[in-house]
């Protein structure tokens, strides 16, 4: 994959554990964890990063 240019969640402070986003090639999101030491970066479609961010959303609500 090219350099890609990541995104940090707004809700990560500072020192903590964070999500990444990145648009990637033919419309796939992709995603990465900061503590994660292999690096390892996951794949979406645009329906499915929206599904989850929908459910989390909807998950907090409840917490």
């Amino acid at each position: 994959m090219p350099t890609a240019t990541w995104q940090k969640s707004s809700y990560c402070g500072e020192g903590e554990s964070c999500v990444h986003v990145t648009g990637g090639d033919a419309g796939t999101i992709h995603l990465t964890e900061s503590s994660d030491p292999s690096g390892a970066i996951l794949g979406a479609t645009p329906v499915a990063f929206r599904t989850l961010l929908h459910t989390l959303k909807k998950e907090h609500r409840r917490g």
